[in-house]
């Protein structure tokens, strides 16, 4: 349900349990049985927390089930357009993405982890499973490390964390080549994926900075191997960069 680490405020013990619903059909929970066992509330309780849901339209039952309603939809969409880096970043995002013909993606960091903000489809090659919305672990996707640039002080024990809940084995090259790696990164100024998150998938990220001069986003371009050798790899990180760049400028950035 809630966090285990976190202490739900007095008198929010309902709201809590409503968003733990919600968690549970976004995490793909589709029956009454399912968002029980899920979030560990009782049956009667998650039923009327359910119906309520359905009917203020923040889930939608139907012949799949239950599933995420047109509210959240509305909401997610004024959330993205709140948030003036999208606005900012598409243009330049989409001169990008005519220039390489390969995915382009826009993503910040929350909570701990990756989320894309944009994505636009590459014109050639297999379709990545990224999409709006969508989290990753931070070590492992190009735009993760991209946003990490700064954080060395963080960079151990978030490889270490991503690595001992991944899907699939990290690296048996472990934390210190990780570490080597983002080194390297942070002199250059762009990172690299080299398959670490999805098989066959490399790309070449850049951070977006604000007046602050904090990374506040990252960019990248992203294709399968064949379309993605180490020559092209190393040509693409000043294209990305430039792209940044720009972005940083509209928000502000001027470099020291």
């Amino acid at each position: 349900m809630a966090n285990p680490t976190y202490d739900i405020p007095p008198g929010t013990q309902t709201l809590a349990r409503g968003l733990a619903v919600i968690r549970a059909v976004s995490d793909g929970a589709q029956d009454l049985r399912a968002v029980v066992e899920s979030t560990g509330l009782g049956r009667s309780t998650t039923h009327r927390l359910v119906q309520l849901l359905v009917h203020e339209g923040y889930l939608r039952s139907g012949s799949r089930g239950y599933t995420l309603g047109p509210t959240l939809i509305e909401l997610g969409f004024k959330a993205l357009h709140g948030n003036p880096l999208p606005v900012v970043v598409r243009p330049i995002l989409e001169e990008l993405s005519a220039h390489v013909h390969d995915t382009v993606h826009l993503a910040v960091e929350d909570g701990g982890s990756v989320l894309y903000l944009d994505k636009l489809p590459g014109s050639r090659g297999a379709e990545m499973r990224s999409r709006i919305g969508h989290r990753m672990p931070l070590t492992r996707a190009g735009v993760g490390k991209a946003l990490l640039l700064d954080s060395a002080d963080r960079w151990d024990a978030l490889y270490e964390s991503d690595a001992a809940h991944a899907q699939r084995p990290p690296s048996p090259r472990g934390v210190a080549d990780f570490r080597a790696r983002m080194e390297d990164y942070a002199r250059r100024g762009a990172a690299m994926d080299l398959e670490d998150n999805e098989p066959g998938i490399r790309c070449v990220a850049a951070p977006v900075r604000d007046a602050s001069c904090a990374i506040v986003g990252a960019i990248s371009v992203s294709a399968t191997s064949p379309y993605m050798p180490d020559e092209r790899m190393r040509g693409l990180v000043p294209v990305v960069c430039r792209a940044a760049g720009r972005i940083s400028a509209a928000l502000g950035y001027r470099e020291i």
